[in-house]
Parts: structure tokens; sequence; C-alpha cells
């Protein structure tokens, strides 16, 4: 072989070399930015994933709150509501007892609770109170029940109210407490029988 081409020879196999650790160092290259592709890529849709929850969570965290907050607001109107339809109920009822008041049957009702208190007392000595807007009434229950009445200071709109003072007992037939009493007691039930 020639000086020639054996030059030839050594530059071809040089450059075939050359061309294979181009080559093999373009292949690790083309690898290394693939692995690096695929890592971010699998951490961009890792993040993604990531937030479709946080914004899903937070999305349901937000629809809970606004339900939470309707769901109040209906519970507090329904409450005025039932406020307001409690107190028309009371209001109604008050002037039925007004009308009451003007019957045969409360001064029934007043004799009967008078002589109760007395029975109850004995002996003891019992102080019985009718209300003040019953006073036109005083002269004519204690002649039919032989009591000695009291006008109350206090209107309690109706009824008496008597005190066995050596029992320390207070028996309380007034309308103003009963009306409160059931008041007090009185709720509206949901169709389902829950207040």
């Amino acid at each position: 072989m020639t000086l020639e081409e054996k030059i030839e020879h050594l530059q071809a196999s040089s450059m075939e070399q050359a061309r294979a650790e181009g080559n093999a160092i373009i292949d690790s290259h083309r690898e290394a930015l693939e692995k690096l592709f695929q890592d971010h890529k699998t951490e961009a849709e890792h993040q993604a994933e990531t937030r479709v929850k946080a914004e899903t969570t937070n999305a349901k965290l937000r629809y809970n709150q606004a339900l939470a907050r309707s769901q109040l607001e209906i519970k507090r109107r329904q409450g005025k509501v039932q406020q307001e339809l409690k107190d028309k109920i009371f209001d109604e009822t008050r002037s039925l007892l007004d009308d009451y008041m003007k019957t045969e049957a409360y001064r029934s009702f007043l004799m009967k609770c008078i002589l109760q208190a007395c029975d109850f007392a004995g002996s003891d000595p019992v102080t019985i109170y009718i209300s003040p807007s019953d006073k036109e009434k005083l002269a004519d229950l204690e002649n039919a029940t032989g009591a000695k009445l009291t006008v109350s200071a206090e209107d309690f709109i109706g009824g008496m109210r008597a005190v066995i003072r050596e029992r320390n007992v207070l028996i309380d037939n007034s309308f103003k407490t009963q009306l409160r009493n059931e008041y007090d007691k009185f709720i509206f039930l949901g169709g389902d029988g829950i207040a």
C-alpha cells in the first residue's frame, strides 16, 4: 500500500470513527433530551392533575359555602315568617280572649277558679286577685263566691291569681301567664314532623 492509500485509509477510518463517536454523542444527547422531555411531561401532567384536583376541591368548597349560605338565608327567612305568623296567631288569640271575657262563660270560669282557690287554701288566709280589666265584676264575683277579692295593680289580661302566704303558694290562673307559657312552647312543625 502506498503512502497515499495509507493516508486515505487512515483518513477514512478516522472519519468513520469520528462519525460513529459523533453519532454516539448525538444519540446519547437525544436520549438525555428525550428523558428530560418525558420527565418534564410527567411532571407537567402531575402538576395539571394536582391543579385540577385542587380546583375541583376549591369549586366544591365554594359550592358548599354558597349552599350553606343559601340554606341559612332560607332558614332565616322561614324563622322570620314563622315569627310573624306566631305573633299573628297570638294577636288573634288575644282578640278571642277579649271576646270571651265579655261572656257569661268567662264569669263562670272566674267563679270556678275563685272557689277552687278557696277550697285549696282551706283554713289558711288567701288573697285572691282579679285583673284591673275585670274590676267591674268585683262586687258580683264577691257576692257569688263569698270570697274577698282584690283588684291587682298589674293587669294580667284576665283570669285570677291567688296567694296563700302561710304555705308560700301562688295559684296563677291568669291569661297573661297562660298566654306567655303557650307562646314560649309554640313551634311550627315541618311537614315531616321535625321542627
